[in-house]
């Protein structure tokens, strides 16, 4: 099952404040593991940083001013995402702004239906707690020192952990390093292993199960 881990970066909060997306990121998952596949680019937004979002992922005017506008990837985007489930953490204000830039196009809009929101995972597992990607690192125990700022590549990798121990599945034991060369690579993919082997008991250690529960535990739930 393949499925599409994004993040945006954006000039602001709100699109009815006309910000803009900054920046995409996207990492391809096939059952839960990275695969080869990503995509990425900054944007220029047409407009100014905010004062509030130039803390938060550190793109300057400067900077965004020489990338490529959303018009000129649209169409790779979208044909990377197709067809994919997407895996977003507060999917309210990514796709707010993903959807704003393809209705300025006169693109069809992402459906909410084709979107696993891990926010709201995480408040149902965890109601009434922290929930935001830095919260649930800490609470899983994964290592998000690189997360200075936000930047789209490594909050995806970071959210692609957060989503295998937020649905419960066993997390590959290979260490993450990430990087632009690194993520997804086919020689990390090629050393993932997993512990989740299911071993069945014997006809002799049935019996035996039988024989314990029928003897020592008269009163259970099995018999």
């Amino acid at each position: 099952m393949k499925e599409v881990i994004l993040d945006t970066e954006t000039t602001g909060l709100d699109v009815k404040d006309g910000h803009r997306l900054v920046e995409i990121g996207c990492l391809e998952i096939d059952n839960f593991v990275l695969t080869s596949k990503k995509f990425h680019c900054f944007l220029n937004p047409e407009r100014k940083v905010s004062e509030q979002a130039l803390k938060v992922h550190g793109y300057t005017d400067s900077f965004l001013s020489t990338q490529k506008k959303f018009s000129e990837i649209a169409d790779e985007f979208l044909n990377f995402i197709e067809g994919k489930k997407l895996v977003i953490h507060n999917a309210n204000f990514d796709l707010s702004h993903l959807n704003n830039e393809l209705a300025i196009l006169g693109k069809k809009k992402i459906s909410f239906q084709n979107v696993i929101d891990t926010l709201e995972l995480a408040r149902k597992k965890f109601p009434g707690a922290q929930n935001s990607l830095d919260a649930l690192c800490k609470r899983f125990k994964i290592d998000n020192s690189v997360r200075v700022k936000h930047t789209a590549l490594v909050d995806c990798e970071l959210l692609s952990r957060v989503y295998v121990n937020l649905t419960g599945q066993k997390e590959p034991t290979f260490d993450l390093k990430i990087g632009e060369n690194n993520i997804g690579s086919e020689d990390n993919n090629k050393k993932i292993k997993y512990y989740n082997k299911v071993i069945k008991p014997t006809e002799q250690e049935i019996k035996l199960h039988k024989n314990f529960l029928k003897t020592n535990l008269k009163k259970n739930f099995f018999n």
